[in-house]
Parts: structure tokens; sequence; C-alpha cells
């Protein structure tokens, strides 16, 4: 007779194998396993343990959870997600809740998708299918236009979050890089005088303010506070941000953009390093002769920068000056209100890393521009912006005002020095809005009757 044995360590080892074919795809070869060592504890005197055992690892074979590939939720998106029933069903019927939901109309939508579609296609695979171009570009803008969560996100579109957060990088790259010729980069300012003149002469035409630019301010986008890396980013509010830099021209439109310094960063520090202010130094800019830019009381008094008297005593002729530069001013006020009002993801902290939103601040100012340059009046209503009266000089605030807590102001810069060729300059603007160059509504609005 064969010896056997009918050790609880063969057993075990027995039974382990056993299981190991029971995963295969045929069921014979279980069968016929656990039958060879049944009858082998048949011989022996531990039948007992061996069947019990038998009976143990079956139960925890059929208790043990198969782990499913793709959760079944998931896998419906192609017919139950937003994509394919909300956003379908908008695009044919309404048009002003399709645009309301992704910031811009069906048409621009296409578009879009045309220009980046190679860009963010992914090719499929034996395990799986990629995710549609047309379906991360609808994440990403519902994204912008309201900065809900990607948990969020992956209920509304039946893609998951951590997929989610895979892909937006790329799909934001993908939307600044197709639109860079609506918008000027840190190294691609305007250059020549031709380019300078134009806005210029639309800035004077819309605003009275001769020779002008454009008009500058800085931002605080708020942000998570950074693994590893908070303390750079706490600023003087208490809270973490990036700085959003920015020239903007008659047509409230980004001219041009400094994106990404750290919140901790002095004000003053931010706009002395940027390109902008670098280019003004060293008179690259390519203004026209006596053509400035305008700014706040936060900026220092320059050559090519005008800002406002700040003393506590003024003259008629200074009220006057800083009642006209401040209306011209308004329009880089209005520029982020715009963008805030049409892209919600900054009426809170950015859940995401710094870098990453320095990504989303691109493609969100890279989008304004593109849908004010090429459809402005389906981009906001006009109450949207700050409007005035010209008989009146009374301004009616836009409706961006009800969302301001989105961008904090820049603090003060610090500086107060200048050069007496900058003060000479303003000084001739100041002589020109009090003279020749005022307006009717002027007087009554500064309180000047004389």
């Amino acid at each position: 007779m064969p010896h056997f044995d009918f050790s609880q360590s063969c057993i075990k080892r027995s039974l382990h194998d056993a299981s190991l074919l029971a995963t295969s795809e045929t069921p014979y070869y279980l069968t016929i396993s656990l039958f060879v060592i049944y009858l082998c504890l048949c011989h022996g005197q531990q039948i007992c343990f061996g069947v019990t055992a038998i009976k143990i690892e079956l139960e925890r074979r059929k208790k043990t959870k198969k782990r499913l590939w793709v959760k079944k939720w998931i896998s419906n998106r192609h017919y139950l997600g937003a994509s394919s029933t909300l956003l379908k069903e908008l695009a044919v019927d309404d048009q002003l809740s399709y645009r309301n939901i992704m910031r811009m109309s069906t048409d621009n939508f296409e578009n879009r998708l045309c220009l980046t579609k190679s860009m963010i296609q992914k090719q499929d695979t034996n395990m799986r299918m990629a995710l549609p171009a047309k379906l991360k570009l609808e994440i990403k803008l519902r994204f912008l236009a309201t900065g809900d969560s990607f948990k969020s996100l992956q209920y509304l579109f039946r893609v998951p979050a951590c997929t989610i957060s895979k892909f937006l990088p790329e799909v934001l790259d993908a939307i600044t890089e197709a639109l860079k010729s609506y918008l000027k980069y840190q190294s691609n300012v305007p250059t020549t005088n031709d380019e300078w003149a134009k806005i210029a002469e639309l800035y004077d035409r819309r605003w009275n303010f001769p020779k002008c630019c454009g008009s500058i301010d800085g931002k605080h986008v708020q942000i998570k506070k950074p693994i590893n890396n908070g303390s750079a980013f706490y600023n003087y509010k208490g809270t973490f941000s990036v700085i959003l830099f920015a020239l903007v021209d008659a047509n409230y439109c980004f001219r041009y953009l400094d994106i990404g310094g750290n919140g901790r960063a002095s004000d003053s520090a931010i706009f002395r390093d940027s390109t902008l202010n670098i280019a003004m130094e060293n008179d690259t800019l390519g203004f026209p002769d006596e053509h400035v830019i305008i700014g706040d009381d936060a900026f220092p008094l320059r050559i090519k920068l005008m800002k406002p008297y700040s003393k506590r005593k003024l003259s008629n002729e200074e009220v006057i000056f800083n009642y006209r530069l401040s209306r011209a001013r308004r329009v880089v006020e209005n520029a982020f209100g715009i963008l805030v009002w049409r892209f919600r993801v900054f009426l809170r902290p950015i859940e995401l890393q710094p870098s990453t939103v320095d990504k989303v601040i691109w493609s969100a100012c890279a989008l304004h521009n593109w849908i004010r340059m090429t459809n402005s009046n389906a981009y906001f209503p006009s109450n949207a912006v700050d409007t005035e009266d010209l008989n009146t000089g009374v301004v009616t605030s836009g409706l961006w005002r009800d969302f301001t807590s989105g961008l904090a102001s820049t603090s003060q810069l610090g500086s107060n020095n200048y050069k007496q060729d900058a003060e000479s300059i303003r000084k001739k603007y100041t002589d020109f809005f009090f003279n020749e160059g005022s307006v009717p509504w002027q007087w009554q609005k500064c309180g000047i009757t004389d």
C-alpha cells in the first residue's frame, strides 16, 4: 500500500493547490483536485479534519467578493452620463442653458474641440476604451465654470475623480496652447508702435484717457494650503494664494499676464521682477512717444506708468486727474470681475497644487480673451460690467461686483519715490484734463463748481 502524508501542513498545501485550480475557467479541475484530496484523507485517520478543512475553504471562496475592474455606474457613462444625456439635450433644445453650463455656445465648443482633440485624445487599448476628447473638454469647462470638486464631477459625468485629476492638467495646457494667438505671454508683450497705438486709440475713444496703452493690477488667487510648502504661499490676508498680475486693454482683454508668484512674496517684488516692468525700465516695450499705462495707488509713479495723487490735500486739478484716471482704470477691475463671474472656480480656494493652479489661470484667461474677441455679445450681458451715464457721470455697478470675494487685491507696493520726469508727465495730463481735455460731467462728479 502506498504511503500517504496526512500531516496538517501537507493537507493545507493540497487545499492551497486546489484553491489555485479553482480560479481556472474550467470547474472540472477543481472537482478532480478536491476529490483526490478527499480520497487521500479517506485512507487515513484524519478524515474528519480533512472534510472540515475542505468545507471551510469552499465557504471562504464563496464569501470572497471579486473586485470589479470598473464599477457598474461608471461603465454606464456612455448612455447615462451628463455628456450623453443632459448636455446633448441642451445642445439641441436649450442653447442658453448649454451656455450657462459650459460658458460658451455649442459652436464655440465644437471649435475648441477641433483644435484640442489631437492633443488630449488617447488611443484605445485591449484593456479599456480611452475617454473621448469631448468628455474631457466638457469636464474641464464645467470645472472652470463652477469650481466643483472632482468627486462632485465624477457623479455628474460618471468619470472617477482620480482619472479627472490625471487628465485635467493636460487639457488645461491644450486649451492654452490652442488659444495662444489670443493671449500675450510674459515674453510676448506687444512690441511695436502700431500695436500699442491701436490699443491706445481704443482706450481714448472709450475712456477719454489719451495715449493710454492699458491698465495694470494684481490679484491674489486663493488656493488650498500646499503640501510641505504652505508658508511660501501665505499672504498678508491670512490665506494661501498665487498672484495674477495683468495689463488690460479698453476691451477688457488681458494684454499681458504674469502668473504664479507666490502669495508670500511682496507685491513690490512681483511687479519689480515682472517682464513688463523690466521692459519698461529698459525702454524695450515699443511704446509710441509719451504713451503710458495706468495703475492705482499701489504702484510706483514712473515715466510710463501713471498713478493717482496720494497726498491728503488735493487741488481741483489733481482731484480731476484722480477721477479721470480712476474712471479709465475701471476696465482692469471689470476684467477681473468678469473672469470670476464667468469662471467661478476663482470664488473659492482652488484645491490643486500651485503648478496646476497656474494652468487653471492661464486657461481661464485664454478662454476669456478668445470669447471676448470672437463673440463678445454672447460672453456677458452689458449690465455685467460697470456702466456710466455720460450726461451725469453716474456709474451703475456691474453684476460681477456681487462676486468680489473671488480675487483679493494686492497690497501697497510701498514706493513713493519717482523721477522728476514722471511727475512732469503726470502734470501734463493734469492740466489737459482740467482744460481742453475736460468732459462735461467731470465737474459735477468731482463736486467742483468754479
